[in-house]
């Protein structure tokens, strides 16, 4: 099990902790407002094609759908939306992240959703023995072998960046 304090405790670790999942968390200042996941790895001192960010996507007025990909690299809404086995998808506006996941930008957890969505992980993370995603909170990421989260979240793996 991961060495933690007791009180860095959010729904994502939560879940790994109930399912004996082994992970790593890393904690970072969030206090200059660089949230995005290039600024992440940096903060952390992993390495950029190690560390993911979530995104959430919408298809028609209320289904969700979860992407997972490298921090450097840009969703491609195309090959998401055949992964998904939609015709089309948009970035679900900020304004409904909290409300759709219970989760903040910055903060965004393929596990611990309100409600368990369709989840695709970028195909690259399968070479990876551990990636490092959010922790389900600004400021805290956790470190953990990708086939582990796809379990917990009941993802797939797909090609679904740009390029």
């Amino acid at each position: 099990m991961a060495k933690q304090k007791k009180s860095v405790k959010t729904n994502a670790v939560r879940l790994l902790d109930t399912e004996q999942v082994p992970y790593e968390l890393m904690e970072y200042d969030t206090n200059d407002g660089q949230l995005d996941g290039v600024s992440v790895a940096a903060k952390t001192g992993q390495a950029e094609e190690s560390v993911y960010k979530t995104l959430v996507t919408i298809a028609g007025p209320r289904e969700l759908f979860v992407f997972i990909v490298p921090v450097a690299e840009e969703l491609d809404l195309k090959k998401a939306a055949k992964a998904a086995g939609v015709k089309k998808l948009d970035m679900l506006p900020l304004k409904d992240l909290t409300i759709e996941t219970g989760y903040v930008r910055g903060g965004c957890s393929a596990i611990g959703m309100k409600k368990k969505y369709p989840t695709v992980i970028d195909s690259s993370a399968q070479q990876l023995k551990q990636f490092v995603v959010s922790a389900g909170k600004p400021g805290l990421q956790m470190k953990l072998a990708p086939t582990d989260l796809a379990r917990i979240a009941e993802a797939s793996f797909n090609d679904i960046v740009k390029g």
